[in-house]
């Protein structure tokens, strides 16, 4: 079976109908290779003997047919699905989302500088007994020196926001997680439905992504990392949306000038795309968010200029195609890496509004600085805090620490070592509802469900394949996007790294899957092969669902008897 976009196609026997793979109608490849391949046996009228029918060639589709990009024709269909599944999964994050009433992980951070920032503008620092006292409601406790933070602004002007809508309390300051958790599912739905030109996998893929353990604990923690997958998958997204603008473009120039191709010419430079436009600004929200967005910056930058040369390339550029590199990347620099720093310092626009921020005075205290001189001072006090920042990230102090969660990226893939968000040990028979005769608990675990996760890893060995030796474009997305955001962490070991950054590779994982499981389905009229594929995938999905169901309490901080609790310990490195 050909995959999607082949030249080839099974034919219906109708004659009137082609598809690809997930079952949509393709009538330009239908008027563009209509016949059928080789001698095809037909029943004379007043006979019973096989007429065989003269072969007729097929007629290959024209440059511009190629070119041009049809989505799935259920337009109306492909939101509908998404709103529901995105309105699924929202119900069920959002139940008891206030609980535990109280200041989780690093929720102790970014709660307290998200109200900090709704307050003055800037991060100030808060008293050691803050925690215990924000619980019973006196949350004005600030102090008037200003905080040093080692991320930037954005994903906690966010939580304020719910802090704004809702108070300092829990409820509030996960809010805003809660609601870009959701959005991270939807935008998934509709990259894989784009790349898949199926709404069928696209809703696979926002199915699979609602019932992920990591991905669910994450949209009910004030954390920032949640923020930072969904604008990296969003960026990932317009790209995607600008190939295929892009190829129609190079389309509707051939249609203008009614030419077959370019001739061996360049073609049109189009340095102002709109949907570049729109990653480049993704892109900055998620630097803005937290800083090792650059990296599948960087990739998908170079993935998108690779997709440039191909679609000139296949309009009859011939060697001109290569020219894209310069003609094309020129442009693409500035609508990506341009505009995301312009956004990123964007974020940081209520620290240089406000004079009372970490090294707000340090221009005007350095007025001979060089910096200082060509920026101004108070772009040249941000430059010097993002040196602070880096420093800190990469300095003696990061390095030395060590933490009880530490989960090596080797092994982030497997879930090896689980991060753990808030635990309540040894609750005794008798008290918090705990019956015996064992002890309790209640914790809260970021793992990701297993079966979800383990499936992944062959998925994306199985698109690495299908990409580099079957040269489909579509599965080089989840491989580019899980390596980018997975392999830069191994420069960075010898400081303690944690298996919740992993949450901006599993929507990419998701992909995998989703795409692998729409090339088993194979084609709509493949018979036995797709009700089988069928069966296959509704079984996976309904055993991801039973798993995400098996570890919900160890998500939520339900009270489990300590029998229970290690039942769902699979490893000893998950303990």
């Amino acid at each position: 079976m050909a995959p999607a976009g082949s030249v080839r196609r099974r034919a219906i026997s109708d004659g009137r109908s082609w598809y690809t793979y997930d079952g949509r109608v393709t009538r330009q490849v239908l008027e563009a290779e209509a016949g059928f391949v080789g001698p095809a046996a037909a029943v004379a009228p007043g006979s019973s003997a096989p007429r065989v029918l003269p072969e007729r060639p097929i007629n290959p589709p024209t440059t511009i047919e190629r070119l041009r990009v049809a989505m799935p024709s259920d337009r109306l269909n492909g939101w509908i699905v998404t709103l529901i599944i995105g309105a699924i999964a929202f119900v069920i994050r959002v139940v008891n989302l206030g609980y535990p009433n109280k200041l989780v992980f690093d929720e102790t951070y970014y709660a307290k500088d998200a109200y900090s920032l709704l307050k003055f503008g800037y991060e100030r620092n808060w008293p050691s007994d803050a925690n215990s006292k924000i619980i019973t409601g006196d949350v004005d406790l600030m102090q008037d020196t200003a905080a040093f933070i080692v991320h930037p602004q954005l994903g906690k002007w966010l939580i304020a926001g719910g802090e704004y809508l809702f108070g300092m309390n829990s409820f509030g300051w996960r809010f805003a997680s809660l609601v870009f958790g959701t959005l991270l599912i939807m935008v998934t739905i509709r990259l894989v439905r784009r790349v898949s030109r199926s709404t069928l996998i696209g809703g696979l893929a926002g199915i699979l992504l609602t019932f992920d353990g990591l991905e669910f604990v994450m949209s009910r923690t004030a954390l920032l990392d949640i923020f930072l997958a969904f604008f990296l998958v969003a960026a990932v997204a317009c790209l995607t949306a600008d190939r295929d603008w892009f190829r129609n473009r190079l389309a509707r120039h051939l249609e203008q000038r009614e030419i077959p191709d370019l001739g061996a010419h360049f073609g049109p430079a189009l340095a102002l795309r709109p949907w570049r436009i729109a990653a480049g600004i993704c892109f900055g929200l998620a630097l803005g968010s937290k800083w090792n967005a650059l990296y599948p910056l960087a990739a998908f930058a170079l993935l998108s200029l690779a997709w440039d040369v191909g679609a000139r390339s296949l309009a009859g550029a011939g060697r001109r195609a290569k020219w894209a590199i310069l003609r094309d990347g020129i442009p693409a620099f500035f609508t990506l890496v341009v505009v995301s720093l312009v956004v990123y310092v964007g974020t940081w626009a209520s620290w240089l509004l406000t004079s009372g921020g970490y090294d707000r005075d340090w221009g005007a205290q350095n007025p001979e600085h060089a910096t200082v001189k060509v920026l101004g001072a108070p772009l040249a006090s941000l430059l010097h805090y993002q040196y602070d920042i880096w420093n800190f990230h990469t300095g003696d102090f990061i390095n030395q620490a060590q933490h009880t969660y530490r989960a090596d990226p080797a092994g982030w893939l497997i879930v090896a070592r689980p991060i753990g968000i808030d635990a309540v040990n040894s609750i005794q028979p008798g008290t918090d509802g705990c019956v015996g005769p064992d002890n309790c608990i209640r914790v809260i675990s970021g793992v990701g469900t297993p079966a979800l996760w383990w499936v992944a890893v062959f998925a994306l060995v199985a698109a690495s394949i299908l990409w580099i030796g079957g040269r489909d474009w579509r599965f080089g997305i989840p491989v580019v996007g899980v390596l980018s955001s997975w392999l830069p962490w191994f420069a960075f070991q010898s400081r303690p790294l944690f298996f919740f950054y992993a949450i901006s590779i599993i929507p990419f994982s998701v992909m995998a899957i989703a795409l692998c499981a729409g090339w088993i389905l194979g084609d709509a009229r493949a018979g036995d092969r797709r009700m089988v594929g069928a069966i296959v995938i509704g079984a996976f999905v309904a055993l991801v669902a039973a798993n995400f169901a098996y570890i919900y309490p160890i998500l939520t901080d339900e009270l489990l008897p300590y029998p229970q609790w290690l039942s769902r310990m699979w490893f000893r490195t998950w303990i």
